[in-house]
């Protein structure tokens, strides 16, 4: 029979279990982080825009990918320095260091560098092609696919961005209502 904790993840003495949330929870965890990032993207977009006086969306171009970097930088350094984003929040899902302890701003920063693996390998492969928005986004969807489902042969099913930072995403139970 076989246990709902993989070996790797049985803790040592004194240390609680970490059970790795599943690969369709992250996954989906992943799409909703991307709508709340839509908004987060619409807002320093149109600030942005305001500060530069741009008046079409390739105005400044580099500039603003550069911000936006850095925007996301910011709300996921903080977020992850915290524990949860909200999309991981409503998924019950935490990001940890390997013992289980919370991560600092450090090691949150490392790992929001490192999550860029997730897109930069397939938008450099095909920029030199000048290939159509279509085909560019199925090479990108298809390293998305081949990237997430590589956890599945880490010991303790996590992605590689996470294995490199020291860091790895753990279920995290609902907190209780505080009562007034």
């Amino acid at each position: 029979m076989r246990s709902a904790v993989p070996p790797a993840a049985t803790p040592s003495p004194g240390i609680p279990p970490l059970n790795t949330p599943s690969l369709s929870r992250r996954m989906a965890c992943w799409l909703y982080e991307g709508m709340l990032m839509f908004g987060v993207m619409f807002i320093f977009g149109y600030l942005f825009d305001t500060l530069s006086q741009s008046r079409h969306a390739l105005d400044h171009r580099a500039l603003r990918m550069g911000f936006l970097f850095v925007v996301f930088g910011i709300y996921f350094t903080w977020f992850w320095s915290k524990g949860q984003t909200l999309a991981m929040k409503t998924w019950h899902i935490r990001v940890v260091d390997k013992k289980g302890q919370p991560i600092g701003q450090s090691r949150a920063l490392w790992r929001y560098v490192l999550s860029w693996l997730w897109f930069l390998p397939p938008l450099a492969a095909v920029a030199p092609f000048g290939l159509s928005g279509a085909e560019t986004s199925v090479i990108v969807i298809g390293w998305v696919l081949i990237w997430s489902l590589l956890a599945r042969f880490h010991p303790q099913r996590q992605f590689l961005h996470d294995a490199l930072a020291g860091t790895r995403l753990v279920h995290s139970a609902p907190q209780p209502a505080k009562t007034a």
